[in-house]
């Protein structure tokens, strides 16, 4: 069974009709209304009343046409495929993981009462997969919620959830990065487990066309950058990178522009929006990018002692451990399973961490 959301645009609450936008692409594309529905095959009449209507609705054209010399978008046309754009590349690959949780989930068994998890976690792949995994051999039920990396931990701290996911890079001067982690962990009990270790880099067009091989290289080329939210780790981890490259923010062209998840980063690249971004590899290979590695980071799970007795999340820890999860980080370019899940004090655990010299 596949099971598929999908984004509506209304006007009004009146419902666009799904054709609309792509026959104004086909517009863009072809200059040319009749060549417009002979490609997507539509009557003329009805695709010249889906434009009628909607420049109606707003009071505006979207699409221009001349006699004899064919057709073309408006700005506003030309607006409306634009936010298309935008908001496919930030939504659709979240409704796609959450479409095909749901579908798997649908083959599996109901887990047992009193084994469900509450996760809040930065973005990470594996915790999907490993989430579809618990699923369907019905040992708990993970409830898993993406943040930034520091909202994650005043969660825990706070009490609003059993897990936090955090990742901490293994780069020269890292304890400037640990200090905004420190105080989280300050007399509360914590315990934290190595969950898996990731590649992190630029992620960059297909052929890496510009030529990016270190941050700095963006600050020359101009690259069209995304940007991941304040207090996530990546973006904690990138602003440590241009301190260390002696690259200011503002010469960095998009660095204000903001994604939520490495999906949506390489997403807005593979739609020619961006040039780069920085997120994990593995992100950059499932849309077809290049990738640049610059560094490798360790992805921890925390939690207070007490919570890690309880049946769930020792199911959760069992998994974490088991043969089938460590096959699915096989299929996961850029990751590779922890050394040892043992859960360990996390102020000891963070700072005993030898880090290693970046690719940067």
């Amino acid at each position: 069974m596949k099971i598929e959301f999908g984004v509506r645009w209304t006007i009004e609450g009146r419902e666009l009709d799904a054709r609309l936008l792509p026959l104004l692409r086909a517009i863009a594309a072809r200059g040319s209304l009749n060549q417009a529905v002979r490609e997507l095959k539509l009557s003329y009449r009805h695709a010249w009343g889906m434009l009628g209507e909607l420049e109606t609705a707003l009071g505006e054209p979207l699409a221009a046409l001349q006699r004899g010399r064919g057709a073309r978008l408006t700005a506003l046309g030309e607006q409306f495929l634009a936010a298309q754009d935008a908001l496919a590349a930030r939504v659709s690959p979240l409704l796609d993981e959450h479409a095909e949780a749901i579908g798997r989930g649908l083959h599996g068994r109901r887990p047992a009462a009193g084994t469900r998890v509450v996760m809040r976690a930065s973005h990470d792949f594996a915790l999907g997969r490993l989430r579809d995994l618990l699923a369907a051999s019905a040992e708990c039920r993970l409830d898993l919620h993406f943040q930034g990396s520091l909202d994650c931990l005043a969660a825990l701290s706070a009490g609003r959830c059993d897990f936090a996911g955090f990742h901490v890079p293994d780069l020269p001067g890292r304890n400037l990065l640990l200090a905004q982690y420190l105080p989280l962990f300050k007399g509360r009990n914590l315990r934290v487990v190595h969950f898996v270790t990731r590649q992190q880099g630029l992620m960059v067009a297909a052929g890496n066309p510009l030529g990016l091989g270190r941050i700095a290289d963006l600050r020359p080329s101009r690259a069209r950058f995304v940007n991941r939210q304040p207090g996530s780790g990546t973006r904690l981890a990138f602003d440590h990178l241009l301190a260390a490259e002696g690259v200011r923010p503002a010469q960095i062209a998009g660095y204000e522009v903001e994604e939520f998840t490495h999906a949506a980063v390489a997403a807005t690249i593979a739609s020619g929006m961006a040039d780069a971004g920085f997120g994990i590899e593995a992100a950059a290979r499932r849309h077809g990018l290049g990738f640049v590695p610059l560094m490798t980071e360790r992805y921890f799970l925390a939690a207070r002692a007490a919570t890690l007795r309880r049946p769930g999340p020792c199911a959760l820890l069992a998994a974490v451990e088991g043969a089938a999860f460590r096959e699915i980080l096989r299929d996961l370019q850029g990751y590779s399973a922890a050394t040892s899940t043992t859960p360990q004090n996390a102020a000891a655990a963070l700072a005993a961490a030898n880090p290693v010299k970046s690719g940067a």
